[in-house]
């Protein structure tokens, strides 16, 4: 028996291991992909790519507003401007026939709504929007709206507008900037309540809005829909394992390997656990995290 034919077995060992792998990740993507919601940031991105009229919908519930009518309409749009600052990839981003300016961001977590990053979303937006030579007066009426899981405000209400007044006089001071909080445990039988409903819903024969309904059926139970979101799925599980040794090399360099892959391990498990739904442990299973030392990271876990 020749060196090369001793060579084979493991390999073919190997081969058997990743289809095996690869066959258990495609179940669990399955299983997670019946539980996610349109509240669920990898859910969210794909139901609203490239769907003006639901959109509008959501933008007409929260605002108000009747007969909205986008021009544009974008997903995860990058702000190319801020050269320099911390980057913003708006949620879901678009302008309307007046001109009107939407950021609509969907938030799990409360500190991805806090006031201050409302305002750096509006500051953005603004930088954006004014050439060079414009007057200030050109900038477009804008509209920051948040969608948060949970009541952040502990009120009670459906929806908190938030506006600039002059404090001396109590009049608006009228910068055109409106910024909306929704409160998606709001509930209610009124059109605000019924998206809400439906943002924290996973079975789409539950959902009161027809709209959201159909596009939730299609990626829950078309074969196409399907497709389309395990192979979302997988490509964040990739990206996710590269980023964890890209960035152990990078952080290793400069601090040290063992802190660098120490930090990098640990942002990789939540940026999985939040994005795929995954436990830390299942996480870690990702990224071959022998046993060992997986409590120091479970005890970081919040």
């Amino acid at each position: 028996m020749t060196k090369k034919h001793l060579k084979e077995p493991p390999n073919l060992m190997q081969k058997t291991e990743q289809e095996l792998q690869k066959q258990k990740d495609h179940v669990d993507d399955l299983q997670r992909l019946r539980k996610f919601r349109p509240i669920d940031d990898t859910f969210m991105r794909v139901l609203f790519r490239n769907d003006l009229p639901l959109t509008e919908l959501v933008l007409e519930t929260v605002t108000g507003m009747k007969d909205l009518h986008l021009n544009t309409q974008e997903t995860q749009k990058d702000l190319i401007r801020l050269v320099g600052a911390r980057g913003l990839a708006l949620d879901v981003y678009g302008t309307d026939d007046q001109d009107r300016h939407y950021d609509l961001e969907i938030q799990r977590s409360d500190s991805g709504a806090i006031p201050e990053r409302a305002r750096y979303h509006a500051s953005a937006l603004d930088v954006e929007n004014l050439n060079t030579g414009q007057l200030f007066e050109s900038l477009p009426t804008t509209y920051i709206i948040f969608i948060a899981e949970n009541d952040i405000f502990n009120a009670g209400s459906a929806v908190y507008p938030v506006e600039r007044i002059n404090m001396k006089t109590n009049k608006p001071f009228n910068d055109r900037l409106h910024i909306l909080y929704a409160n998606a445990s709001y509930i209610g039988d009124d059109p605000v309540g019924r998206l809400m409903h439906d943002f924290l819903c996973s079975d789409p024969d539950e959902m009161l809005t027809p709209l959201l309904a159909q596009k939730t059926r299609y990626y829950k139970t078309d074969p196409k829909g399907v497709e389309v979101m395990c192979k979302i799925m997988d490509e964040l599980r990739q990206e996710a394992y590269q980023r964890g040794h890209v960035q152990g090399l990078e952080q290793g360099i400069e601090q040290g390997i063992e802190q660098g892959i120490d930090n990098t391990r640990m942002e990789s498990i939540k940026s999985i656990m939040e994005k795929l739904h995954y436990s830390g442990s299942q996480a870690m299973d990702v990224l071959s995290i022998p046993p060992a030392e997986r409590d120091r990271y479970l005890n970081r876990i919040s």
